[in-house]
């Protein structure tokens, strides 16, 4: 068995490591099963070995793809790249806005060494690593990014002694401290922008910072600990993957694979709490050894406490971090809020592991706006998405009547409560993106190797279904709905899929993706998603970058734009080999893009020294506006 320290290993392969997938795949049994479904878009889609037919019902967004120019988008589209660099269309510039380990005040200033990285006493008051979901607010006339550092590579910050495991708490301390959210002031400069050394909205959020529970979960059993015995304050917002921002324009940070920060040292407590979430055995980063607080024979409710969305306002540097636990417990990717016709607030979500659901949160209060509407997040309904093969869907409450389970334990295991329900199981969702300019949402289904070939976690099937349609799903595709009466609070809606990644040149079926996938647009992994403000989608990946077998002619991985209304799909910026596109948003003035860069290989971006991850500024030489 692998060691579970290697860090090496993406966060799915180290969650496989506990939940293993069988060796042989029953792949006559769900082809029969896919076929045999009556009624699937009137018959005209199915699936078998040999062949895919597509109908038009599937994919109405897509027949004008590719036809009379590029409409809408403002560049010509790029190459793929398998090259150590970043790329963007002629005409636009990028430059490196930020790195891991620069610093955010002048008493870090060079702090970071090329050979042993950062100094556990500076480790706060960096740039952290791994960024990821990222918002720009305006804060006084001044401009703030708030962006996550998802999580860190120890290979590359501790010393080489280590061999990547921390051997002592200052090994420790030194993660966690690169880890977070960073929230920094940055101004416009001869060329892009530069971060403000100093500035008082300066700000790192670690696993230290000290958070509140908010909501029908705070100060309940299920999230006491010794150290916290009224179960109300939590320190640390962990694996902060997507992101998101609130009507009031406060940030939303998203706690995903919360489980691999916790171990056991001792024995295991028991229940489906622990195993459906991933958590039990050694912890990734050997937190548990010289930390009590995430060795779970010591204290079996903190896990319970992390795998929320977590409210931080960037205009005060003093206040303290709000996990909102209505809005549940998953491994959140990122946070997509919209304001109901009814004026209720609606945060549509998704739970990033292979079979897992697709959610929403529904307020009860609605939003005035000017107002913040902070605490309208502690008082709610949760759904999960049901999506019925004849292109209709509903949105199922999440209540003890649905679910068995009372109102705590729905919002402290929520994958249960969700499995329970009825739930369609996906193939990752992860951000979700919605439309400022048309009532719709999207997710982008990352991929799911597991698709027809073993149940989830919780033992649910996972079989071929109407928005994941295809078995062993090593491409992923977009799945978008509109909800009825163009009310994103109403329970009912439609759906189709926007696109379904694939590789034309090396299949001839449904691998081979959608009618708007071609040679020139090929891609694989959709994963962060966000719209402009004319309603463009743009899509990241984070996938195969090997550009060889059922991923060649794809290169490294890469930002797309696409046409909603045409499903027009043109590739725009590609980055360094070995990393993944994380987060993107726009300047005050809309006219320089912000885009994260995570886990570069090579010596990307200064050409010599560690690979470090960072956010990279993009303009067009004209000046005009691109988002």
């Amino acid at each position: 068995m692998t060691d579970q320290h290697d860090v090496d290993m993406s966060w799915d392969d180290f969650d496989e490591l506990r939940d293993p997938r069988p060796n042989e795949n029953q792949f006559d049994a769900v082809v029969d099963a896919a076929i045999s479904r009556r009624g699937f878009l009137g018959g005209a889609l199915a699936f078998g070995s040999g062949a895919a037919v597509f109908g038009t019902g599937l994919f109405s967004s897509t027949t004008a793809a590719r036809a009379g120019g590029h409409g809408k988008f403002a560049f010509e589209p790029i190459d793929i790249a398998t090259d150590f660099a970043v790329h963007v269309p002629e005409g636009y510039k990028s430059k490196v806005l930020v790195r891991w380990g620069d610093a955010l005040w002048s008493e870090a200033e060079g702090a970071y060494d090329p050979e042993t990285g950062v100094s556990v006493e500076m480790s706060d008051k960096v740039f952290g690593e791994n960024t990821d979901g990222m918002e720009l607010f305006e804060v006084d006339g001044k401009e703030v990014i708030t962006v996550n550092s998802e999580y860190v590579n120890p290979k590359i910050n501790l010393p080489a002694a280590s061999e990547g495991i921390p051997q002592n708490a200052d090994e420790v301390k030194l993660l966690k401290n690169l880890q977070g959210v960073t929230v920094m002031e940055i101004a416009k400069a001869d060329e892009g922008y530069v971060v403000v050394k100093d500035s008082p909205l300066n700000r790192r959020i670690t696993h230290e910072t000290e958070m509140a529970l908010e909501g029908p979960l705070a100060g309940h059993a299920l999230v006491q600990t010794n150290a916290d015995p009224e179960g109300k304050t939590v320190k640390g917002t962990m694996n902060n993957c997507g992101s998101g921002r609130t009507l009031w324009n406060t940030y939303l940070t998203c706690e995903e694979n919360f489980n691999g920060y916790f171990g056991a040292t001792g024995k295991m407590p028991e229940g489906e709490g622990y195993t459906r979430y991933g958590i039990g055995g050694e912890g990734r980063y050997a937190y548990e050894k010289f930390d009590p607080r995430y060795d779970i024979s010591n204290e079996p409710n903190e896990p319970h406490r992390h795998g929320f969305v977590t409210e931080i306002n960037p205009a005060d540097p003093t206040s303290t971090p709000k996990k909102r636990t209505a809005l549940g417990r998953f491994k959140h990717e990122n946070a997509s809020m919209v304001h109901a016709k009814d004026g209720r607030v609606v945060v549509y979500m998704g739970d990033d592991e292979r079979g897992e659901y697709l959610y929403k949160f529904v307020s009860n209060g609605v939003w005035e706006e000017g107002t913040d509407g902070g605490d309208l997040l502690n008082d709610g309904t949760l759904y999960v998405a049901k999506f019925n093969d004849d292109l209709s869907g509903e949105w199922l409450a999440l209540t003890p009547e649905t679910t068995g389970m009372d109102a705590a334990e729905i919002l402290c295991f929520t994958r249960m409560a969700a499995s329970a329900a009825g739930g369609t199981t996906m193939d990752r969702p992860e951000w979700v993106a919605s439309n400022p300019v048309k009532v719709e949402s999207y997710c982008a289904l990352t991929n799911n190797k597991n698709r027809g070939v073993k149940p989830n976690a919780g033992g649910d099937d996972t079989a071929v279904n109407g928005p994941n349609p295809r078995e062993t799903n090593n491409y992923g595709q977009i799945v978008r709905w509109m909800p009825a009466n163009e009310n994103h609070a109403d329970t009912a809606f439609t759906w189709d899929l926007y696109v379904m990644a694939g590789n034309p040149t090396v299949y001839e079926n449904e691998y081979a993706g959608s009618s708007n996938v071609n040679a020139g647009n090929m891609f694989n992994s959709p994963d962060g998603m966000v719209f402009d403000s004319t309603g463009m989608l743009w899509i990241q990946t984070d996938g195969d970058y090997k550009n060889e077998g059922e991923f060649a002619g794809m290169g490294n991985n890469q930002m797309l734009v696409g046409d909603p209304e045409t499903g027009e799909i043109l590739r725009f910026m590609t980055v360094p080999y070995g990393a993944e596109v994380t987060g993107l948003c726009w300047s005050a003035d809309k006219k320089v893009a912000f885009v994260g860069v995570q886990h570069p290989g090579g010596q990307w971006p200064d050409g010599a020294g560690k690979p470090r991850s960072s956010v990279v500024a993009v303009w067009r030489e004209d000046g005009a506006v691109i988002g």
